[in-house]
């Protein structure tokens, strides 16, 4: 899955929620901000398990900060370790 989260979503804690809110679940990817001001999201897991994470996250306190998320699913490429922060 990755989803491309626009609004005021830099500079306000969102990678680092996101990759607390990600312990709890068990799903895999990155995070990271992006030139244009958006932050892309890839993550890999089962859909239920990714679908929730999503859902979490705006429970988490990030909903505010949330314009519109672009999501797009395709096949996962066990590519991902853990979850991480991408700079």
């Amino acid at each position: 899955m990755t989803v491309l989260f626009s609004g005021r979503v830099q500079g306000v804690g969102f990678r680092y929620t996101a990759k607390t809110v990600a312990t709890g679940f068990e799903i895999a990817g990155t995070i990271r901000n992006l030139p244009d001001g958006r932050v892309e999201l890839v993550a890999e897991g089962s859909h239920a398990e990714l679908d929730a994470y999503r859902a979490e996250l705006h429970n988490a306190g990030l909903a505010g900060f949330i314009r519109d998320e672009q999501v797009t699913w395709a096949d996962a490429k066990n590519e991902f370790r853990g979850f991480e922060i991408v700079r």
